[in-house]
């Protein structure tokens, strides 16, 4: 009967991320610098908030797109925070920004519709693209600096066009698309029945005031798909709550596969999201900060170039000069210097790897230890 599954399931791999950490897992005093999870705990008013919901008997069913007052939470912190113009009948609350995802691509892909995504990017999108049966579009940016090229962007769209996937800061980088790339994106959606779906789900971890999301731009209101997680600012990774913002005709739309495929998230994480968009993450920001400022100093000293991120918690050094793939160049390291890290061919990044610093610094600091150990024996 395995040969009877939908033929989508063929073509679907599994995520590379989760593939070397489980090699990391698997191999006795191996540090993994892998996951993009932060080290922090949920912070305490947020847990304590779970658990007097569940005292009180929150239960039960609730609303499909989300409790009332969260999606008014939200849409008052996009307000405030962000420039948004989304009233709480404009959010869905989803499982994640990964449910998020699915349900921008499952709601706006007919088969053979193409999607255009900047690479690297988060190996995600290619994945839920072609279960959708869509066509992914991969538009390279490291030549370019991750940023985004105009006559390259030019020379991937066509009639078949649907989407282009936006996800600034960007995983696997941590780079920020500047205003000339965000204008060049602009100019080639103008005008045409094209979706910009803005994964901006790090956009409170940035280390720059010059951040601007393509969702500012609210002339093309009924384009956007705004996706939005908890998992990253507010180190709720496991409590699987994000969202997704959209104008209200798409919206009434998405809401339906929403609705079929999950019914609803879970009703205590509900009160608890409320309290969590009152948390300000700027401690966790600035930890982050100083442990880039000690990841690019230690890989400057090794000799790795490196595009310095300006958020997230990712940095993408070059390992071209070693000569073999990021995969084999990942496997080694693991095998022969007890360190993980993901190879960049994973993100559509030959010649990378990716390494994650939302780690304590003890960890940190043996693990870049012992790539620099690993890259005197290459």
């Amino acid at each position: 009967m395995r040969d009877c599954l939908n033929t989508a399931l063929y073509a679907s791999n599994r995520s590379a991320i989760r593939v070397y950490a489980k090699l990391a897992r698997e191999t006795p005093g191996c540090i993994s610098l892998t996951l993009g999870e932060p080290d922090f705990d949920t912070p305490a008013p947020v847990r304590a908030e779970a658990q007097a919901a569940l005292d009180r008997g929150e239960t039960h069913y609730i609303e499909n797109n989300g409790l009332a007052a969260l999606r008014e939470k939200i849409a008052a912190f996009e307000a405030v925070k962000n420039g948004m113009d989304y009233s709480p009948d404009e959010v869905i609350v989803t499982a994640g920004a990964t449910e998020a995802l699915f349900l921008s691509l499952f709601g706006v892909l007919n088969p053979g519709d193409e999607v255009i995504v900047p690479t690297p990017a988060f190996v995600l999108y290619e994945e839920i693209v072609k279960l959708c049966r869509g066509v992914f579009v991969p538009l390279p940016t490291a030549a370019d600096g991750f940023q985004i090229d105009p006559d390259r962007l030019r020379a991937c769209i066509t009639e078949k066009t649907k989407a282009i996937v936006l996800n600034s800061p960007n995983n696997p980088t941590g780079c920020v698309y500047t205003a000339e790339s965000l204008r060049t994106v602009r100019e080639a959606v103008e005008g045409r029945n094209i979706f910009v779906i803005c994964d901006d789900v790090y956009r409170q971890l940035i280390y720059t005031e010059d951040y601007h999301s393509f969702a500012e731009n609210r002339d093309l209101r009924e384009q956007l798909l705004v996706v939005q997680s908890f998992s990253k600012p507010y180190a709720m990774t496991g409590w699987r709550v994000g969202y997704l913002l959209a104008d209200r005709t798409v919206k009434e739309r998405l809401e339906l596969l929403h609705q079929y495929m999950v019914v609803s998230t879970p009703a205590p994480f509900q009160s608890a999201c409320i309290r969590a968009l009152d948390f300000d993450p700027h401690e966790l920001v600035e930890t982050y900060r100083r442990r880039r400022a000690y990841v690019l100093s230690r890989l400057d000293a090794m000799g790795l170039p490196v595009t310095r991120p300006d958020g997230a918690f990712y940095v993408f050094p070059s390992i071209a000069a070693y000569g073999m793939d990021s995969g084999t160049f990942c496997t080694r390291m693991i095998r022969e210097a007890g360190l993980a890290a993901t190879p960049g061919a994973c993100f559509g990044g030959e010649g990378h790897i990716r390494l994650t610093y939302c780690y304590g610094d003890e960890t940190l600091k043996t693990g870049l230890d012992r790539l620099e150990d690993f890259l005197k024996t290459l």
